[in-house]
This record gives C-alpha cells, sequence and structure tokens, in this order.
C-alpha cells in the first residue's frame, strides 16, 4: 500500500473536482558558520544536521549584523532553527546576555522551548524558562531571577511582566533578541493589541539601556515585510525563498455528491471526510483532519473509533481545552508514528512540532487563502510525497472554490494588516504605558510624536487617572 496506489484508485471518483501536483523541491544548504561556538556545532552534529538551509544561514548573517528579520519560508522549513542558533550562540558567549520568545499559543512556546533545550549543555538547561499561566507561582521567582531565555506570549508580557519589570531588571537590562513567532496571526484588533505591547517593551529596554534585535517568523502571508514593519516599528530584512528540500505534493480538491439536486443538498462534509479517511487508514497513511470546530473533532473522532475499534487507539483528537500534559502526548504519539490519525481544529495548524504527516484532509474551507496553505502545509515528510485534500462544504463560497480551484491555488495570499495607533486602543495602552514607566516631556511612544502623546496624557490626567508629572495613580 502506498500514496501512489491510493490517487491511482482515486482518479475514478466523481467528487474530485480539481488536481494539482506540486513539484518536489531539492535542499540548498551552506556550511556551519565559521564563528558558530563548537558546542552547538557538536549538539547540532549529534542530531544529524550536517549542514545549514540557505534562508538559516542569512538569518544567522542578518542578526549577527544587527538588523531584524521577518522569516516567512514554508512549513517545516527550519524557521525555528534559523533564529535559535544566534540566540544560543550569543546565551553561551555572552554570560549576561537574554532573549525574549513571544507566541501567541502556551503549546506552541512550550514545544519550542522542548525542542531549544536539548541543544544546549546540560548545565544550563535551567536558564531556558517558560513564564505563562501553566507555570506554578512556586517557580516564578526561580524564573525572574535564572532565565536568560524566556519563553511566554503577548497575553503574560502584557499583564504579567511588564507591569512588574522591576522585578525583571536584570533581564531587560542585557536583552539582545526579541523573537516573535507566527506573526501571521497578529492583525486586525490583536496585531494592534500586541504591536502597541511591543512599544511598551521596547520603551521598558530602552530604560534598562538594551536595544534588542527582533527576529519574525510567519506562515504565508501577501505582505510579511509590512506587517513586521508595522508591529516593531523598525525596518526589516525579509528572507522568503525556500531552501530546504520538499517532496512532491498533490493538491485535491472535493466537492461531495449531491444527495437531492432540486434543492442542492450535498454530502455532509465531515462523512465525506470519513469515506476519504478510511482509504487513508487502508493505505496505512498518517493523516491529519482538520475540522472547523471543537464539536466536530470530536464527532469525528467518535465515527471513526466505532467504525475502526482495532485502531481506537491510534485515533485521537487535538483541540484547546485539552490539558497541557494531553496535548503534549498527542504531539509526541504523532511524531513518533503510534498516532495514526488525529482529528484537530486550527490548534495545530501553528508551529507545533509533529512531525511530517503523509496526508492532511481540511473538511472545510479553513477560511483564508494563508490558512489553507499553512494547513496543507503539515503534510510533507522530507523529500517524500505527501497529500492534502480540501473537502468544499454547500456554502455558496465554497462551492465557487470547487468551480474555480485556481482561486486557492494561484490567488496570491491575503495582507494581515494592523493599526495601532486607533484611539480606542492606543488609549489604554498608553495608560499602561504610564503605570509601568512615568512618560518625561517630549517622549513619545513608538511612532505616535510627543505631541499626540501629551494630548492622550492630558485626557488621562483630566479622568484623575494619572497625577501631575503623569504618574500613575494607585
Amino acid at each position: 500500500m502506498s500514496l501512489a496506489a491510493l490517487l491511482q484508485q482515486w482518479r475514478s471518483l466523481p467528487e474530485i473536482v480539481a488536481w494539482e501536483t506540486l513539484p518536489a523541491r531539492q535542499a540548498d544548504t551552506v556550511s556551519f558558520p565559521s564563528d558558530l561556538h563548537l558546542s552547538l556545532i557538536k549538539s547540532l552534529q549529534a542530531a544529524g544536521i550536517q549542514r545549514l538551509y540557505r534562508h538559516q544561514a542569512e538569518a544567522w548573517e542578518l542578526l549577527r549584523q544587527g538588523k531584524h528579520i521577518v522569516l516567512t519560508t514554508g512549513t517545516a522549513s527550519g524557521k525555528s532553527l534559523a533564529y535559535t542558533l544566534p540566540v544560543l550562540d550569543t546565551l553561551l558567549k555572552d554570560p549576561q546576555a537574554t532573549a525574549l520568545y513571544l507566541a501567541p499559543t502556551k503549546a506552541l512556546g512550550r514545544d519550542q522551548q522542548a525542542h531549544i533545550l536539548p541543544l544546549l549543555p546540560k548545565q544550563q538547561g535551567d536558564t531556558i524558562a517558560a513564564y505563562d499561566g501553566d507555570t506554578p507561582s512556586s517557580r516564578r521567582a526561580q524564573v525572574r531571577k535564572k532565565a536568560r531565555w524566556l519563553f511566554t506570549n503577548p497575553d503574560m508580557l502584557h499583564l504579567g511582566i511588564l507591569p512588574r519589570h522591576t522585578g525583571w531588571e536584570r533581564f531587560f537590562a542585557h536583552l539582545h533578541f526579541v523573537v516573535l513567532d507566527e506573526v501571521h496571526i497578529y492583525r486586525g484588533v490583536f496585531g494592534s493589541h500586541v504591536a502597541n505591547v511591543l512599544r511598551r517593551l521596547k520603551r521598558i529596554a530602552r530604560f534598562y539601556g538594551s536595544r534588542p534585535r527582533f527576529a519574525l517568523t510567519s506562515a504565508t502571508i501577501g505582505n510579511p515585510e509590512e506587517l513586521a514593519t508595522s508591529l516593531i516599528e523598525a525596518p526589516v530584512s525579509c528572507l522568503s525563498e525556500d531552501a530546504s528540500e520538499r517532496g512532491e505534493q498533490t493538491f485535491i480538491v472535493c466537492n461531495p455528491p449531491l444527495i437531492d439536486p432540486e434543492l442542492g443538498l450535498r454530502a455532509g462534509i465531515l462523512s465525506t471526510a470519513e469515506r476519504l479517511v478510511d482509504d487513508l487508514l487502508a493505505h496505512h497513511l498518517q493523516t491529519l483532519v482538520f475540522a472547523r470546530s471543537r464539536r466536530s473533532v470530536e464527532l469525528l473522532l467518535r465515527r471513526l473509533r466505532q467504525q475502526h475499534p482495532e485502531m481506537r487507539a491510534a485515533l485521537r483528537a487535538y483541540r484547546s481545552g485539552y490539558l497541557p500534559e494531553k496535548r503534549r502526548e498527542i504531539e509526541q504519539a504523532l511524531r513518533q508514528g503510534s498516532a495514526r490519525l488525529v482529528s484537530a481544529t486550527n490548534a495545530l495548524e501553528l508551529g507545533v512540532d509533529i512531525g511530517g504527516m503523509d496526508a492532511v484532509v481540511m473538511a472545510g474551507y479553513p477560511g483564508s487563502v494563508a490558512s489553507t496553505r499553512q494547513q496543507a502545509g503539515r503534510a510533507g515528510r522530507g523529500l517524500s510525497p505527501s497529500l492534502a485534500v480540501l473537502i468544499t462544504a454547500a456554502t455558496p463560497f465554497e462551492q465557487y472554490l470547487a468551480r474555480h480551484p485556481e482561486y486557492l491555488l494561484q490567488r496570491t495570499p491575503e495582507h494581515a494588516l494592523v493599526n495601532p495607533n486607533n484611539p480606542l486602543i492606543l488609549y489604554h495602552h498608553i495608560r499602561c504605558a504610564a503605570y509601568e514607566l512615568p512618560f518625561q516631556p517630549e517622549e513619545g511612544f513608538g511612532s505616535l510624536p510627543p505631541a499626540e502623546v501629551k494630548a492622550y496624557l492630558d485626557v488621562l490626567e483630566a479622568e484623575g487617572v494619572l497625577r501631575r508629572g503623569y504618574w500613575a495613580t494607585a
């Protein structure tokens, strides 16, 4: 049984309305940088990495030159290693240097932390620490005292770190790097809030005498450089040429058959997904199924377990709401191959390491071209061939996609936009910033000029929130 045999079998299915083959790509590699710390070279070689992809080496050079970067190469292209090497190299060579990692989810941050730890000497393992909602209160003081690479998220930075920056003086005084992972999530209102949190972060870092370099990563979006520049308000170098290897991928659009032509009713996307998954399991292909809601995820899992009781332990579900221990156990089962199929929400769309799947099935359009490509990119293991299937629902827009698949395959991904200077958002962040540090005369706030900052401060003073001199009240 193989993917080729399955594709031959599916060629005759009438519900397959689009069939695209994306060619394989060979890796473009270079030697390790000559000044890379020796212990990192040994750790990489022990992990089976003998050379770097070209985009990883370019990221090294740019960050070492003091520039900010945004990486937009494909899924599983080694973006994490591209920023990890410069950060760890600095931490190993400068015993006081610190770094900050921000992820949109705790799961992603913990996953990245787990993959970085093996690269460090064991005696330095406690310098890499997470500080989020899952960090026990009894451990937080130790993290503040010892952490040199801190893994957290924008919410914890906003609520738990910046307002208490005096307890992090050592950390902020020697901050060399800030990593923002999966920045395509930071768009719209959420992204505008995050941009203001970053303004406050840079303000506090300057107060303690540091000016960190930023390394941002993103899935495929239409304007990565513009988004990155808007978030950090500084010029960035965009690295989008993917030098990693990639096997041939077949992308299929499946439009469920009509069951009532007069009413235009079609078979459901979950029942169609079940039929396709039956074939994938019969051909021993490890599969990830993306469903659009928690209920759909659990319903699909229950149906599949009823149909395949002998495989019950190998069929799993993954969604937000699970305890962290359970999520990590499922991620490990995927990497090891003991989980043959996982039904998941878009919680697995982000860069959590689950290895390379043989196939991805999307039960319904994910909502954007960028998300479709991100989910499809979860399939692929080295140079092995892979499969991505989109099942379209009966809604007018998804039926349009079924008739015009070029919208997905040829269209430029959507742009991600933010507006940090939105008055309603800015008002609250200036209030937070004044609590953290008093504003000085003629001080701006990010790109906001001093005159406009003063206008907001005058309003806050008139409302009794601030005292004259812009000190925050208790």
